[in-house]
């Protein structure tokens, strides 16, 4: 039975406007090649194979026709796909590809996207394109807490490492180290956060509009969009994300995104 009449439009914002400094290119993180395509062209194959999105809009750096052209290039793969399965009597869902130029903040480039999202849409997940590898069942796992009550989810993984927190040195201190220990958290209790967040629209929208008179120092602080809602005193749930959803940031990230395509995982990613 055909349920798409039914069930909660939702759109994913593909978050692509980072400069990718660190990762040594001299281009955009979304450009850089990863197993013969584009960061992006990953990132987008892993948000429509998870077949949850009506539309996908994506937030490039302004003024950059490549990117863009990418991203048109994977809507026509998408209809040609969606027109092949068709044919053989499937009704998947094709998601809409749109494009908005991002700002000068990752903030900035979500409220760019949120305010281009198709009229009708209740439900939207944040989603870095540098976390190119996402596996679909977290998008389900968001998806799905977002369908069961939730105005924001969140996909975590427990912390392996220890974690202390930590002061400047000063004085006499200052000559041994920089940073002197202050206490050690309880490991047990943190988590590590990835994408895609997911959000009740209304309830994203509002957070970035009392977001937009922040101070340089209150924007600052802010790290990501669960936070904007965090502020406004909604409650954000966590669901369970997964290691293949490393960041792509450092040269060391992306050997690491190799190793993933060429291991079991890979066909799924590199043949789409």
């Amino acid at each position: 039975m055909n349920t798409a009449s039914t069930a909660p439009v939702t759109a994913v914002i593909l978050v692509a406007a980072g400069s990718g400094q660190r990762l040594g290119y001299g281009m955009p993180k979304a450009k850089v090649p990863l197993g013969g395509d584009s960061i992006l062209t990953h990132a987008l194959r892993g948000v429509a194979a998870a077949g949850i999105a009506g539309q996908i809009c994506v937030a490039i750096p302004p003024g950059d026709p490549e990117l863009r052209a990418q991203c048109e290039a994977f809507a026509a793969e998408l209809q040609a796909e969606h027109t092949r399965t068709a044919a053989q009597g499937e009704d998947g869902l094709l998601p809409a590809v749109t494009t908005v130029d991002g700002g000068a903040s990752r903030a900035d480039s979500v409220r760019a996207a949120l305010s281009a999202l198709a009229p009708g849409t209740q439900f939207v997940l944040v989603h870095d394109a540098a976390r190119a590898l996402t596996p679909e069942s977290v998008f389900h796992r968001v998806a799905a807490a977002l369908t069961a009550g939730a105005v924001a989810v969140i996909p975590v993984i427990h912390v392996v490492d220890t974690i202390k927190t930590v002061d400047p040195t000063f004085g006499d201190d200052a000559d041994i180290a920089p940073e002197i220990v202050t206490g050690t958290a309880p490991r047990e209790m943190l988590r590590a956060v990835q994408t895609p967040q997911g959000f009740d629209l209304a309830t994203l929208r509002g957070a970035h509009e009392a977001a937009v008179g922040f101070d340089g120092a209150q924007a600052a602080a802010v790290t990501d969009d669960a936070m904007l809602v965090e502020l406004l005193g909604f409650p954000v749930h966590a669901v369970r994300g997964a290691s293949q959803s490393l960041k792509i940031t450092t040269p060391l990230d992306l050997i690491l995104a190799e190793g993933l395509l060429e291991g079991p995982l890979g066909v799924r990613w590199v043949e789409g």
